[in-house]
């Protein structure tokens, strides 16, 4: 198989393309690093399977080049973080929905294959718990930035489902719930990466609101094996698919377990929404998948255990960053 990863210097795309690789695939990865970083797929570049382009996936010329090539688009490239959704709403709407746009065009005018990216946050404000991926949506007004990452991914979804119904394109969705793991940072928001700094640094580790909303959090190694999975069952295509875990933690909880195996002396502090990002800035209390559908196609059982998952994101902190181990 010939693949073709957008945003695959990022922390999910860098593990997926190893992955591939390591079953013996060719793979390429367009990424522009705007939020990828080049040493995630920097110890790669010596594998003659392997190859990269620092480019952005809206220049068409490129896309059109690297789509001609390949027999699958795992489609990743996104702006992602709640900080960045806040901070540059206009970045994250023209990338997610424009990029995606060229995707499933050029992918179609190739007849290939696509793996489209999408996210819990698609759900909203949903109070219908567990997550299943026929439920209804409720998001925020439109005069709150924080919805736009959730209404720009929805479009994604709606486009791809739309050449598939329409041209026939072989387009496959999955919602990705909390991944986490080794290379994933804290710069956009990203909570557990944020908490093991600060565990490890000895500074205040900063929660959130009032600490009870809860999350799954997932390995990034059972994502990457789901999406390869999906990418190889017929029957997947045309339809959507929840990957996380159903292991809910309070955000008090997790800064606890943090603190906890990095045996760290730091304090835990509540920090308003209104100081963390914006003024009115809307969260959701919990955030639990349904994985029985892909459970179902494929056998997917979530097989890292959170402990297990944080002291690797620790380890990774702590070699990143030259920290010693207490």
């Amino acid at each position: 198989m010939r693949a073709l990863i957008t945003g695959g210097a990022g922390f999910i795309g860098s593990h997926l393309a190893e992955a591939l690789l390591a079953d013996g695939h060719r793979v390429m990865v367009i990424d522009d690093l705007s939020t990828g970083r080049f040493a995630n797929i920097e110890h790669l570049t010596s594998n003659t399977n392997f190859g990269f382009a620092i480019e952005t996936i809206t220049n068409e010329t490129v896309m059109d080049r690297l789509t001609s090539e390949c027999d699958v688009i795992f489609h990743l490239a996104a702006a992602v973080g709640v900080q960045l959704v806040v901070n540059d709403p206009v970045r994250v709407i023209e990338t997610n929905v424009f990029g995606t746009g060229v995707v499933l065009r050029l992918a179609n005018r190739y007849r290939r294959k696509v793996l489209l990216a999408s996210t819990s946050e698609v759900y909203g404000k949903g109070v219908s718990v567990p997550f299943a991926e026929d439920d209804d949506r409720l998001l925020g007004p439109t005069t709150r930035s924080r919805w736009s990452y959730a209404c720009s991914k929805a479009m994604d979804e709606f486009l791809a489902l739309a050449y598939h119904k329409e041209f026939g394109l072989p387009a496959v969705i999955f919602r990705l719930f909390n991944t986490i793991g080794p290379r994933q940072t804290g710069r956009y928001g990203m909570v557990v990466p944020r908490f093991a700094a600060q565990a490890l640094r000895g500074e205040p580790i900063t929660v959130y609101g009032d600490g009870e909303q809860t999350r799954c959090f997932v390995d990034v190694r059972d994502v990457v094996r789901a999406i390869i999975a999906l990418a190889q069952h017929p029957k997947a295509v045309g339809d959507i698919f929840n990957i996380g875990s159903t292991e809910e933690v309070s955000m008090t909880q997790l800064a606890q377990r943090v603190k906890a195996l990095a045996g760290s002396d730091s304090p835990i502090v509540y920090v308003p929404y209104s100081e963390a990002y914006e003024a009115g800035f809307e969260d959701f209390r919990r955030r639990v998948p349904d994985i029985s559908k892909i459970g179902r196609l494929i056998g997917y059982v979530p097989q890292y255990r959170l402990d297990d998952i944080l002291r690797r994101v620790l380890d990774d902190i702590r070699q990143r960053e030259g920290i010693a181990a207490r």
